[in-house]
């Protein structure tokens, strides 16, 4: 692949939240905050909203670009939760982290209900983790508010036949949806789904094969902090998986990717400014 990366997107850059996000010229960093008991990584808020605020406030002042608030976890094996228990755990910290940030907002959410909730409530962009195939209101809210989008490919259920050939022919449906629906592809960014349905040694994979993906001309996002691959690679609990997550994150960004969604957000931010020096060669010493 050709360093610094030469990337072309179907549109520059994208306003959301009275920011502008220019694609290319560094990579975001969006910081997960999840209000829920039984995260995967342990750090979930629950309906602490105090705690989420603290949060946001502490990522706002490590550099994150945006804030991603989730209230039903999304490991392999969880309960799926009612919409309205989900509103319950999330509007609250939306509403919340909205009167003390003005970072974006994305509302971790497959449920048009209660995406529709959290936009009311201050949220500005939506993370639906099955790429509007789950919920067949949600491209019409998406489109009907404006909002952007985060949408992912979810391969958990689906056969395998190819990493990037069924990554693509995920998107090619969301696109598919996206494009009745009336959303601007502008403001929309696609996710591979590091984590969701893979094995471990196609997850790798995955990030190897991001240059695959860039003829779709939209932003890309990887999110693979704290999650087991990198654990069984470096046969590490969930609590210690730094190392690997800026591992990773870095190697995403060498391959492509514009925005990491992560947990530890001090530290990606360092690791991508870095990153970005070498791979975007948008870094210069004073003279």
């Amino acid at each position: 692949m050709p360093w610094p990366l030469a990337r072309t997107y179907s549109q520059p850059s994208l306003e959301v939240s009275g920011r502008c996000l220019r694609w290319g010229a560094r990579t975001y960093v969006m910081g997960i905050i999840n209000v829920t008991p039984d995260s995967f990584s342990g750090d979930g808020v629950g309906t602490n909203v105090a705690a989420a605020v603290r949060l946001a406030a502490t990522f706002e002042r490590a550099g994150a670009d945006m804030l991603d608030v989730g209230g039903e976890s999304s490991r392999p094996g969880a309960e799926p939760l009612a919409p309205e228990m989900e509103m319950e755990r999330v509007l609250p910290a939306i509403q919340a982290i909205r009167k003390v940030s003005k970072l974006p907002i994305a509302v971790d959410t497959y449920h048009a209900s209660v995406a529709r909730a959290a936009l009311d409530a201050g949220a500005e962009m939506v993370n639906d983790i099955h790429g509007l195939r789950f919920d067949q209101r949600m491209a019409a809210i998406v489109a009907d508010s404006g909002a952007a989008l985060v949408a992912m490919h979810n391969q958990r259920g689906r056969p395998f036949h190819d990493v990037a050939g069924d990554i693509r022919a995920g998107f090619d449906e969301t696109l598919r949806i996206a494009d009745a629906a009336g959303i601007d592809r502008g403001r929309i960014v696609l996710d591979p789904g590091f984590g969701f349905g893979w094995k471990p040694e196609r997850n790798l994979e995955m990030i190897r094969r991001l240059p695959e993906l860039w003829d779709y001309e939209l932003p890309l996002l990887l999110g693979p902090s704290r999650k087991s691959t990198i654990g069984l690679v470096l046969d590490a609990p969930v609590d210690d998986r730094l190392e690997g997550t800026l591992a990773a994150v870095v190697a995403g960004i060498g391959a492509g990717a514009d925005v990491v969604r992560v947990h530890d957000v001090r530290e990606a931010v360092r690791a991508a400014r870095l990153a970005d020096a070498i791979v975007r060669d948008n870094w210069r010493a004073e003279p």
